[in-house]
C-alpha cells in the first residue's frame, strides 16, 4: 500500500511540484491550502508524512504543529516545514515546535523526495 502524504501548501505552483514528484516516487498525496483544513484531514485520515508549509491563511504553520504535537494520536507524526523563510529563527521555531526536518523553497527535487522517503521509513520502522 503506498504512504500517504499530506501537503499542506498555498501556492498552486508548489502544490503541483511537490505532488508530481511525489506521486512519481509511489506516494499517494492528499492536498490542503490553509492550515485548518490541514489539520482537520490530518486528525481524520492515516498519514505516513505531512509537508507544513509555514505561510498559510487560516492557521500557521507553527500553530498547525503545536495543535498535532499536543494531540497524543499525531504527536509522532513526521512533518517536514517547508518554508521560503529560511532565517535561523525560522528554523530554530519549526524543531522547537517539533517538526523532524526543515527544508527552505527553493528545493531540489530530488532532496524533497528523499526526505519525504525518509520520513515515512522512520514512521514505519
Amino acid at each position: 500500500m503506498a504512504k500517504r502524504v499530506l501537503v499542506a501548501e498555498d501556492e498552486p505552483n508548489i502544490v503541483e511540484s511537490i505532488s508530481f514528484l511525489l506521486e512519481r516516487a509511489g506516494f499517494e498525496v492528499l492536498v490542503e491550502m490553509d492550515g485548518r483544513s490541514a489539520l482537520e484531514v490530518a486528525k481524520r485520515n492515516d498519514l505516513d508524512v505531512l509537508i507544513l508549509d509555514v505561510m498559510l491563511p487560516e492557521l500557521d504553520g507553527y500553530e498547525v504543529l503545536r495543535q498535532l504535537r499536543a494531540d497524543d494520536r499525531l504527536k509522532d507524526l513526521p512533518i517536514l516545514m517547508l518554508t521560503a523563510k529560511g532565517q535561523r529563527e525560522d528554523r530554530e521555531t519549526a524543531l522547537e515546535s517539533g517538526a523532524n526536518l526543515f527544508m527552505t523553497k527553493p528545493f531540489a527535487n530530488a532532496e524533497i523526495v528523499a526526505a519525504v522517503q525518509q520520513l515515512a521509513e522512520s514512521r514505519a520502522g
